[in-house]
């Protein structure tokens, strides 16, 4: 397993150096805001249904699912029936603490600085545009990464802990669904004004990279001995 989780960190990173590098050299950043954007009006599809309503509700369902498993977590201590799933459900309740809220939306959100859309001069704001890896002046809460799509990301989360041969498809039931609905968000949030692509491309990093390595400390059991030729260097 934990080559495993070393070959999945490094090819996510590969992916999200390449994806940002492809995204700069094509103007993507910049080519998909103006698609949304009309001078006098900012983003007027952003207003519209259902991107509205995603804005508004679609961090729920990943508020739920983390709460529901915390509890749950702290019920195994009085319910030796739920013993079994404690460090699955504590693992959920976890990644949704330091991935969506302490990465996401404290850290870099917080702090980077990057301006959204709606604050670059082109699309009607006062700021000049900013490649993702530069920190911007905005305000706190600002574009880099996207918060929204990171909740969204996040329902990806149970395909960690359900691996196992016998839950194989509901596993990947959960990562699919948690991948489409993040890109929805993602879409949502960037008719919006809201968010770069890079935004929502680093949303989905960030989420991902904590639910591999929390899942390599947390979920990792005792496996056969792996000769060091299987395992790459």
């Amino acid at each position: 397993m934990i080559c495993n989780m070393h070959r999945a960190l490094i090819l996510l990173i590969v992916f999200l150096i390449c994806s940002t590098a492809i995204c700069v050299f094509f103007d993507i950043d910049l080519r998909v805001a103006s698609l949304f954007y009309l001078p006098g009006e900012g983003f007027p599809i952003g207003r519209m249904q259902p991107w509205n309503a995603l804005y508004r509700f679609g961090e729920y369902p990943a508020y739920i699912m983390g709460t529901v498993c915390l509890l749950l977590a702290v019920a195994s201590f009085f319910s030796p029936s739920l013993y079994s799933i404690r460090l699955k459900v504590l693992y959920i309740a976890v990644v949704l603490i330091i991935g969506p809220g302490i990465l996401v939306n404290t850290l870099f959100k917080g702090y980077w600085g990057r301006p959204r859309p709606v604050h670059v001069k082109t699309y009607g704001g006062k700021l000049s545009f900013h490649q993702p890896w530069q920190p911007g002046p905005a305000s706190k809460n600002a574009s880099f990464p996207a918060g929204h799509p990171s909740a969204a990301f996040y329902m990806s989360t149970p395909y960690f802990t359900l691996r196992e041969k016998k839950y194989r498809n509901k596993a990947l039931l959960w990562l699919w669904g948690g991948i489409f609905f993040g890109v929805v968000m993602g879409i949502a949030r960037i008719v919006q004004g809201g968010h770069f692509v890079t935004d929502v491309i680093w949303s989905a990093g960030f989420v991902y990279l904590t639910c591999i390595a929390l899942a390599s400390i947390m979920l990792n059991k005792p496996e056969p001995v792996i000769k060091e030729s299987q395992c790459p260097s």
